[in-house]
């Protein structure tokens, strides 16, 4: 048929896949009549062949066909669809548009980054012949990982960051002895799933605005191609595939950012391209006008816990971590993947729960950014089954409230050092449900949390409209940057302050790329859209800002040395508590509203078994505070490690606190 030899293919192995002797192309529809393979030269726009799948090449709902003689590296294809159109009940089938294939492997002609696309999306047939060796993965527990989060364009784009393959997968690969060095273990990258920049670009005042973030997902199973430093022709992924292997070697995990909340399709004023052509109804929640539901913000949002759609992302799932060897995903929007076909959430939604126990995701991370854009909140009350972790969204807003000295925030702030166990049940969560972050992708930078009392969004082109209105960052006195020595200061201490206390709480700390060297986006918090030295990490900060990121490696290295920061551990020799809260006097505390001098003390034994305390003393006033510390045995003495606001050197029993400061101390023999 259309000059090519074909027979009835593999039913159960979705996608294309190269076999010795041809392809075999599996694809499923429930509602299409009929269904055809439409195969092109690489390059050419017009179609080269069109097969149409005979009607006994159709078991049930899927269409499967070998096509014999066929050279992966000459050919790329898409499908059609015939069936009714319908928009009212959701049926939008059109036999002569070009329907990319869901379970592609590889996206054409995305290679080139900005370039636009010319004409319908295609596929490749990918060749995997990666060899991942005798590889283990590092398995590093939940309460022992720090999240760094990083754009793999933005991490190396810049030109101060001195790799050979600026903005790619290589480029990441030539920093991690950087990483090594600041002493993180994990990296959460953004999107790279294949998405389209330029799908919907637009210029603002002259620049041209485009999805650089990413989270508008155009192929689940494809790698975002143009991340890659070379072209990668049936090869795609091979690039990915050796970074990841590079970061494991080095001991340090890899978290995939995953959005399987919406697509790239958009509302029905948008693009379609993939799920709308081939079973529209069934993928994307509908209103009973075959309207789109938008639970995602971004226009569409897809049906999670329908079967067809369940079993989808669990093999996309499975796909990453059988073939890219993923240690874990951060779910974006996760909610939606707990909302009904109805739209409704539910009490225990059939997808997070085939997640938490499947078998091949058994060893790998699960975190839910646990809300969406339609209002559904459940840090603390995602279903878990005790295998879900949460960004925890009230992490990261009480403590910016406390940290910049709101009253009523010690009581909470308290809470949240100590593990958030008033939020996440350790009988019922486990005891490491939370991630802690202060500063996300989302969101101001931690420099500029410090810098801005309100948003700077005018250059996205929205008019202010977008991104939080709700950061509880403080600019110290001047709104963005000033040359007074005294509010630089300031800032400075409240940074070191953010990171000491993210990284002395329980849970698992993360923090966004740059932070640790003051890194800014000049005041924008949303900037998604925006490929240049806005999201573009300088490297030069680094050595002008060298303060402060010795700052971090410091407190990084102080957290891996006391494992009672991190988690329960043995009882110590001398009686203290696990967990203690203080007040100016040992072992009381007040929590009237205008309180915003506290201590959190944590004991228990080390890894060699000795007694490990750790005292954090806090005070967000802006006046110094006396604090007095609880008596050790007479063989013991306190020790200070570091003091936020770099004044004292010694320890008394007695502590002078400086203001809106935080001095950490431990103990020695």
């Amino acid at each position: 048929m259309g000059g090519y030899e074909i027979r009835p293919g593999f039913y159960d192995i979705n996608g294309a896949t190269a076999i010795p002797c041809g392809v075999n192309f599996t694809v499923l529809s429930v509602g299409a009549t009929s269904c055809e393979l439409v195969l092109f030269r690489r390059g050419e726009k017009g179609p080269a062949a069109v097969i149409r799948f005979p009607d006994h090449y159709r078991i049930g709902q899927v269409y499967s066909m070998i096509v014999f003689g066929l050279d992966i590296y000459e050919y790329e294809y898409a499908y059609r669809f015939d069936g009714p159109y319908d928009p009212g009940r959701g049926l939008l089938f059109d036999p002569a548009r070009m329907i990319l294939d869901p379970y592609a492997k590889a996206v054409a002609g995305q290679s080139v980054w900005g370039r636009r696309k010319a004409g319908p999306y295609k596929a490749r047939v990918v060749l995997d012949d990666f060899d991942w060796g005798d590889m283990a993965s590092p398995r590093i527990p939940m309460s022992d990982l720090i999240i760094y989060e990083l754009h793999v364009r933005g991490f190396t784009k810049h030109s101060s960051s001195g790799v050979a393959n600026p903005g790619t997968f290589d480029g990441l690969i030539e920093k991690i002895p950087y990483l090594l060095d600041l002493g993180v273990n994990a990296v959460e990258l953004m999107p790279v799933f294949e998405f389209d920049e330029t799908l919907d670009a637009r210029e603002h005042e002259g620049n041209e605005l485009i999805d650089y973030w990413g989270y508008n997902p155009v192929c689940f199973f494809s790698p975002n191609t143009s991340y890659a430093a070379a072209t990668e022709h049936n090869r795609e992924g091979y690039e990915l595939k050796r970074l990841i292997r590079a970061l494991k070697e080095s001991g340090i995990e890899v978290i995939l950012d995953v959005v399987f909340n919406h697509t790239a399709e958009g509302d029905e004023d948008d693009h379609i391209f993939s799920f709308k052509g081939i079973d529209n109804n069934i993928y994307y929640m509908l209103k009973p006008d075959g309207l789109y539901h938008n639970f995602s913000g971004c226009g569409n949002t897809l049906n999670c816990n329908h079967p067809i759609v369940r079993q989808f992302i669990l093999e996309c799932l499975r796909y990453w971590v059988v073939n890219y060897r993923v240690d874990g995903f951060r779910f974006d929007l996760a909610s939606i993947l707990g909302r009904n076909e109805d739209s409704t959430p539910m009490s225990s939604p059939p997808l997070l729960h085939s997640l938490a126990f499947d078998p091949i995701l058994s060893g790998v991370k699960l975190i839910a950014e646990a809300w969406d854009a339609g209002g559904l909140y459940q840090v603390g009350s995602f279903p878990a089954w005790s295998r879900w972790a949460e960004w925890n969204g009230r992490y990261r807003d009480d403590m910016r409230s406390f940290l910049k000295g709101d009253h009523g925030f010690t009581s909470t702030a308290l809470q949240r050092i100590s593990g958030s166990e008033d939020i996440y049940c350790p009988m019922e969560r486990g005891s490491q449900a939370s991630v802690n972050f202060i500063t996300c992708h989302d969101g101001f930078t931690l420099n500029d949390l410090y810098s801005n009392g309100r948003k700077h969004n005018h250059v996205n082109g929205w008019d202010g409209a977008d991104g939080t209105d709700d950061d509880r960052s403080w600019n110290c006195g001047v709104e963005g940057e000033t040359d007074d020595p005294e509010i630089n200061a300031l800032r400075r201490r409240l940074m070191r302050n953010a990171c000491a206390i993210l990284l002395c709480s329980r849970g698992t700390p993360m923090f966004v790329a740059g932070d640790e060297f003051c890194n800014t986006q000049f005041g924008n918090n949303n900037p998604y859209c925006q490929d240049n030295l806005i999201s573009w990490l300088d490297w030069g900060l680094v050595t002008r800002n060298a303060d402060m990121h010795g700052f971090f490696k410091r407190m990084i290295a102080f957290r891996k040395a006391h494992p009672v920061v991190r988690k329960r551990t043995a009882p110590c020799s001398f009686g203290f508590p696990e967990v203690s809260f203080h007040g100016s006097r040992p072992w009381s505390i007040a929590y009237e509203d205008d309180c915003r001098t506290v201590g959190i003390m944590f004991a228990g034994k080390d890894d060699d078994n000795r007694d490990d305390v750790v005292f954090i003393a806090m005070n967000m006033h802006w006046e110094e505070r006396t604090m007095e510390l609880p008596a050790l045995p007479k063989e013991y003495k306190w020790e200070i490690y570091t003091d936020t606001h770099k004044s004292i050197n010694k320890v008394s029993n007695k502590l002078m606190i400086n203001p809106r400061s935080i001095i950490i101390l431990s103990i020695i023999e």
